[in-house]
C-alpha cells in the first residue's frame, strides 16, 4: 500500500511539473505565488487527477489559464527587442512540418489575398497593391517552441495599417489566417494591432523567398514561431476562436514569446 501511495505521489508531482511547463515564466511565477500546486491545480481545473483522461483535461484547463494570463500580461505598447543587421542569422533556418522542397509554390502574378468576416471592404488584394502600401522593416528574433532562435530582417506592411484600410472591426476578438499549405492560424486582436506585427512581403530587402513564406507571411516578434503563418492566402475576422494547426493538437493558443 505504501508503494502504491509513493507511486501516486510521484505521479502527482509529475503532473504538476508537466502542467507548469506549459506556462511561461511570468505566468508560472504567478501560479506558484498563489499557492496553486497539485491541490490548486485540481481546484483550478475542477477535475480529478486520478486517471489519464482527467490529467489531459487538467492540462487543457491549465493551458486555457495560461492563455488568459498571457493575454492579461500582454502590453500592446511594449516593443520586442530589435538588432543591428550584423547580428542576422545566416542562413536563416527553414522550419515547417514538411521539407523545404515541399514548400508551396504560389503564382505571384495571379495571387489574390482574400478577405472575409468582420471587414467592411472585402475586395481581394494583389501583391502589387500590397507593395504599394507604406512599407517598413524590422530586424527581430524568431523564437521557436523547439528551443532555438534566429534573427532575421523582415519588411512589409504594418498589419494595423492594413486592417484600418480595409475597414476591419478592431473590436473583433480574433484574426484568422488560411495558408497555401494545410496550415491555419489565429491571433488575438491586441497582437494584430501591435506596432511590430507585419504582413511581411520581403526578407533581407528582397522578395520573400518561397521557403520563408512567399507571397506573404505574418511576422510577430511578440509571438512564438508557430504563431507566424506563412504563404497566407486569406484573412478573416471573427469573434469565435478559430484555433490553429498546432494548437488543435495541444499547443498553447496565445503563444507569446
Amino acid at each position: 500500500m505504501q508503494d502504491q501511495n509513493d507511486r501516486s505521489e510521484l505521479e502527482r508531482k509529475l503532473i504538476v511539473k508537466a502542467a507548469l511547463s506549459e506556462m511561461p515564466d511570468t505566468a508560472r511565477r504567478l501560479f506558484l505565488r498563489q499557492g496553486l500546486t497539485l491541490g490548486g491545480l485540481a481546484l483550478l481545473t475542477g477535475c480529478s487527477i486520478s486517471n489519464n483522461a482527467s490529467v489531459a483535461n487538467a492540462l487543457r484547463r491549465v493551458s486555457k489559464f495560461n492563455d488568459r494570463a498571457q493575454a492579461w500580461l500582454f502590453d500592446p505598447a511594449r516593443l520586442a527587442p530589435t538588432y543591428p543587421r550584423s547580428m542576422i542569422t545566416k542562413p536563416f533556418p527553414f522550419n515547417a512540418f514538411y521539407s523545404e522542397a515541399q514548400a508551396p509554390a504560389v503564382d505571384g502574378a495571379t495571387y489574390r489575398l482574400e478577405l472575409s468576416g468582420l471587414i467592411a471592404d472585402k475586395r481581394p488584394w494583389t501583391l502589387e497593391e500590397l507593395h504599394q502600401l507604406p512599407q517598413e522593416s524590422q530586424v527581430t528574433r524568431h523564437i521557436c517552441v523547439e528551443g532555438w532562435s534566429a534573427i532575421g530582417e523582415w519588411g512589409g506592411v504594418r498589419f494595423s495599417e492594413f486592417l484600418r484600410r480595409v475597414g476591419a472591426d478592431t473590436s473583433a476578438k480574433y484574426v484568422g489566417f488560411k495558408c497555401a499549405d494545410d496550415y491555419y492560424q489565429s491571433i488575438d486582436m491586441p497582437t494584430a494591432l501591435h506596432p511590430q506585427t507585419l504582413l511581411a512581403l520581403t526578407y533581407a530587402g528582397e522578395t520573400l523567398p518561397r521557403k520563408y513564406g512567399f507571397p506573404m507571411k505574418l511576422r510577430m516578434p511578440t509571438k512564438l514561431g508557430y504563431k507566424n503563418p506563412k504563404h497566407i492566402m486569406s484573412i478573416y475576422l471573427t469573434n469565435q476562436n478559430p484555433g490553429g494547426y498546432w494548437e488543435d493538437q495541444g499547443y498553447n493558443w496565445f503563444g507569446g514569446s
